[in-house]
């Protein structure tokens, strides 16, 4: 791109620079905004809090990198955070640097840095002033974090606050040794996030805000006597939770999605297609328009036990093992499968062992059967497991960040006898130090659970069964309904 074309972008991109130069209400921008004003059409008052530190105007020089799937509100967190700072008295507007990188090139992205500073000259006048950076979509742009880092080591850019979002979590990017290593600034709050969908709690709050909510639980103290209590406190309103997360299973959590559930009683076809669209580009934009929908369907059919590759690549119609890993690897890099690997008791993977996987939305395990006709519908039992697995992945990752993106979140165990625990206990900190999570086995049952609690219980002593609708806490494997299960892990 030219400096004039650049210089356009920014301009366009950044409003209150000029209404805070004429003297205007430097936050009116956002009535014209197209990305807010679409969001008033499927607005139930959902907001993430995931930016809400940057967005208190506390520049300290900490960067930030927000990941996540396509249409789970990464750019109207920004956007959301740029108004923010718009109204904050801390902060002059002209501070605010709002970059779209769609289209740009690492040499562009370079000039950026160069150009915006000089458009926002004018509050240095006294002294030189930090600046909050929110650059939407950086990592479609290859070498973005070589850009980065230079500039953040040689530059008045590495004292400023810098958000980069992104889609796709690529490895050649070597996000944690360019950006992450002694760059990040002073700031004791995470540097590596990840916006998913609404989790069935955000779903709750959100759609059933009278129905009471558990304090979050460390996974690792599910099954502590005050846990117990909250949820005995909970007992009457089992039936409740169950029709919820019907509803949640059904609809997922992509803001639209739910909205559209909520007006209608269905999610429409038009953003269904664009959820396929979305994977399609960065699953396999070269393949027939059904490869992608085939593709989830054989994922959501295998969802709940190991896969193996080489015979579901040959199921799936893919020419080679290889062909169809590079599938999956993609559709984990865009964040919309999760791993779940076999695991020793210690929580230590097993190496070269199967993994099961996990579409990281009930939504996208719907797509198949919803667009193309014939494909099989998702059951039921399958993505209650599947929405405790993203649940109990996001706790992990909620601990100590960078587990998600490091494929190191959850895991399954076999007992001796060939037995599978869906949920296996895993490493993560605690207050006393290293600590394991506590086990879980998914049944989607109303009754006849304690027979699947023996195994739980002959492999670890304990555990937590996630049930349809059963709470009994006087064994030494707990029933808990799942909803409730999701909503103790957050």
């Amino acid at each position: 791109m030219r400096d004039d074309e650049l210089r356009r972008t920014l301009s366009d991109a950044n409003p209150w620079w000029a209404a805070t130069a004429a003297g205007r209400d430097p936050t009116t921008w956002q009535e014209a905004n197209r990305t807010l004003r679409d969001r008033r059409q499927f607005d139930l008052g959902y907001r993430s809090s995931i930016l809400s530190d940057i967005a208190s105007g506390a520049s300290d020089g900490s960067l930030v990198i927000l990941t996540g799937p396509r249409r789970a509100g990464k750019t109207v967190a920004l956007l959301d955070t740029a108004l923010s700072l718009c109204g904050c008295r801390s902060i002059d507007p002209r501070q605010v640097i709002h970059v779209p990188c769609d289209g740009m090139a690492a040499r562009d992205l370079r000039r950026v840095l160069t150009l915006a500073r000089v458009l926002t000259r004018s509050v240095d006048l006294e002294q030189p002033q930090r600046r909050v950076w929110l650059f939407d979509e950086v990592s479609g742009i290859p070498g973005w974090t070589s850009v980065f880092k230079a500039a953040r080591d040689s530059t008045a850019f590495g004292d400023d606050t810098v958000v980069a979002t992104g889609s796709r979590w690529v490895s050649q990017e070597d996000i944690q040794a360019n950006l992450l290593a002694g760059r990040a600034g002073s700031s004791e709050h995470r540097r590596l996030r990840q916006l998913l969908p609404m989790s069935f709690r955000d779903f709750l709050a959100t759609t059933r805000p009278e129905l009471a909510l558990p304090q979050r639980c460390h996974p690792a103290r599910l099954m502590d006597a005050s846990v117990a209590e909250e949820l005995e406190a909970l007992a009457y309103g089992v039936d409740d939770y169950d029709l919820a997360w019907q509803d949640y299973l059904g609809c997922g959590g992509f803001p639209r999605a739910v909205a559209e559930y909520q007006r209608t009683g269905a999610v429409g076809k038009p953003y269904q297609r664009d959820l396929l669209a979305w994977l399609r580009a960065d699953v396999d934009p070269d393949a027939p328009l059904e490869s992608v929908p085939q593709l989830l369907v054989t994922l959501m059919e295998r969802m709940t036990s190991p896969l193996d590759q080489r015979k579901t690549a040959a199921v799936a119609g893919y020419g080679s093992r290889e062909a169809f890993g590079l599938r999956l690897q993609r559709l984990v890099n865009s964040h919309a499968l999760l791993r779940c690997r076999h695991r020793q008791d210690d929580g230590r993977a097993v190496p070269r062992a199967q993994a099961k996987l996990y579409l990281t939305d009930p939504l996208l395990a719907w797509l198949p059967s919803a667009l193309s006709p014939g494909l099989s519908r998702p059951g039921m039992t399958s993505l209650s497991e599947m929405v405790l697995a993203v649940a109990l992945a996001r706790a992990v990752d909620g601990l100590e960040e960078g587990r998600w993106v490091a494929d190191d979140t959850i895991g399954y165990s076999r007992t001796s006898s060939g037995n599978e625990i869906d949920f296996s206990p895993v490493r993560v900190p605690t207050e006393a130090g290293a600590g394991l999570t506590t086990p879980i086995e998914s049944k989607w049952v109303d009754d006849g659970w304690r027979r699947e609690a023996l195994v739980l219980e002959g492999r670890y002593g304990r555990g937590v069964m996630a049930t349809k609708s059963i709470l009994d806490l006087t064994h030494p494997t707990w029933a808990i309904p799942a909803p409730l299960v999701a909503c103790l892990l957050g």
